[in-house]
């Protein structure tokens, strides 16, 4: 699995989230590949995957969260697609 947070260096928010969700996924998913994207740099990436809001949350190539997910929405997101495996 491979989570992406798209984020903004700078972004205050984007770091706080990034602590609270990497625990959730390393708790759940702990052999995921996490991947800090700063959409400033990969504009071209972020835009292909209808980025729109940051932070926001990749999973496998699919744009899941447009926007902050709450630890509990990533959790049940990686729990749901653990299960379908």
């Amino acid at each position: 699995m491979k989570i992406e947070i798209f984020a903004a260096r700078g972004c205050q928010q984007c770091a706080t989230a990034q602590d609270a969700l990497r625990a959730v996924a390393k708790t759940i998913a702990p052999q995921a590949n996490w991947r800090l994207v700063n959409v400033l740099e990969e504009l071209e990436y972020a835009v292909e995957l209808g980025v729109m809001n940051l932070p926001s949350v990749v999973i496998d190539g699919t744009l899941v969260f447009n926007s902050l997910p709450s630890a509990n929405q990533l959790r049940k997101e990686l729990e749901r697609r653990k299960a379908a495996a």
